[in-house]
């Protein structure tokens, strides 16, 4: 099992924005193949900093996914929509191993 850690440097002025893009993600990386356990926004501290987490079976399953977004028409409408609006600055993708009891 995979989990991806995304940190991003948002607009704070474009926060409607983001949370649609992220609402969208959500949706999608779970019709791809993984689950999603949303996105964490801004509240107190830093205004520019959100943060996503979502799991794949495996890194190989992940690179499945990563192929597919690259085609499909709702993963290609939700980049547009990030781009057009300017929403994310920047982004880092970690890969993580998850521990559970």
């Amino acid at each position: 099992m995979i989990t991806v850690h995304l940190r991003y440097e948002i607009d704070p002025e474009k926060l409607d924005d983001f949370t649609e893009y992220g609402r969208a993600w959500i949706r999608l990386v779970d019709k791809l193949g993984g689950t999603h356990h949303g996105y964490f926004l801004p509240s107190e501290g830093d205004s520019d900093e959100a943060f996503a987490l979502f799991t794949f079976p495996s890194l190989a399953e992940y690179e499945i996914y990563r192929s597919a977004s690259k085609t499909d028409p709702e993963c290609q409408e939700a980049f547009e929509f990030a781009r057009a609006t300017g929403c994310i600055r920047r982004y880092e993708r970690r890969f993580l191993s998850p521990v559970f009891s």
